[in-house]
């Protein structure tokens, strides 16, 4: 389940939930996302929002499947009535539901962990047991993530351009799980470093006046990106903006002395250069 080298492998992630466009709770998702994604030389190019609407799941997972590239979909996976993103999955793919053969073998396993633990007896027939199952119903010809935290698997689905992992909304569950993913799809792809960023403190300027510089630098480095974070209120260096260069390394330190030596040009009063 690997993409060909020609193919673009941009990385995104849709974050399903009410709880989180209500405010109820804090997404820790993408933070981490594009931690895990760093760690093994990637970067995160988008991420989405979803309320629980059937509607909406449906649309964003449309758009991930039709584009070329690799999404996280976190949430939305469970078995009460307001988990949608396995049956828009389907319905995105235009693919019927089924029970999967070893996702049932893991729901059921898991089960009979828990009554083992609560001193009772597994009765697999019971309306509850039965409706769990349900946890397993993925679109036709999925495959599973494991989940190392109560074996209930998430699971990936391959749509006419891209690839999408489907894991909990719970942080615990989602993590390891997406790092899984990644490690046992996606090596091919790690570009430890291979990525690098270099940028220089700017005093007393504003990012218009700055602008023909870093469209010049775009210019002659095409393969590395120009950037400005401006700050008003930083502890350290008040009102500034950061402005750099981010890229290969090969690239980086060229094109970052383009930059530098169009602030020396521009009369701008530099401050510390940085290195990540």
């Amino acid at each position: 389940m690997s993409h060909s080298e020609n193919q673009p492998t941009h990385f995104h992630l849709i974050i399903v939930g009410d709880e989180i466009l209500s405010g109820k709770r804090q997404d820790k998702h993408m933070s981490r996302c594009i931690e895990l994604l760093t760690e093994r030389g990637l970067s995160l190019a988008s991420a989405e929002y979803v309320g629980d609407s059937p509607d909406h799941i449906t649309d964003a997972l449309g758009r991930a499947f039709a584009r070329p590239g690799i999404t996280f979909s976190t949430g939305g996976i469970g078995a009460t009535p307001d988990d949608h993103t396995r049956q828009c999955a389907a319905r995105a793919l235009g693919l019927p539901l089924a029970l999967h053969p070893q996702a049932e073998a893991l729901i059921r396993e898991r089960m009979r962990d828990l009554a083992r633990e609560q001193g009772k007896t597994y009765e697999p027939d019971h309306p509850d047991n039965v409706h769990r199952l349900n946890m397993g119903v993925f679109p036709q010809g999925a495959t599973l993530i494991p989940n190392p935290y109560n074996k209930i698997p998430g699971f990936t689905c391959k749509g006419s351009q891209g690839l999408v992992h489907f894991v909990p909304g719970f942080p615990v569950m989602a993590w390891p799980m997406m790092a899984w993913a990644l490690d046992h799809y996606h090596a091919h792809l790690f570009q430890k470093g291979s990525w690098q960023e270099r940028s220089v403190v700017v005093f007393g300027a504003m990012e218009a006046s700055l602008t023909p510089l870093m469209e010049r630098c775009e210019s002659v480095h095409p393969k590395v990106k120009v950037f400005s974070l401006p700050s008003v209120d930083h502890p350290v260096h008040g009102r500034h903006i950061e402005l750099g260069v981010k890229g290969h390394p090969n690239d980086v330190d060229e094109a970052f002395q383009t930059l530098r030596n169009g602030l020396i040009e521009f009369g701008a009063e530099l401050g510390p250069e940085l290195v990540r």
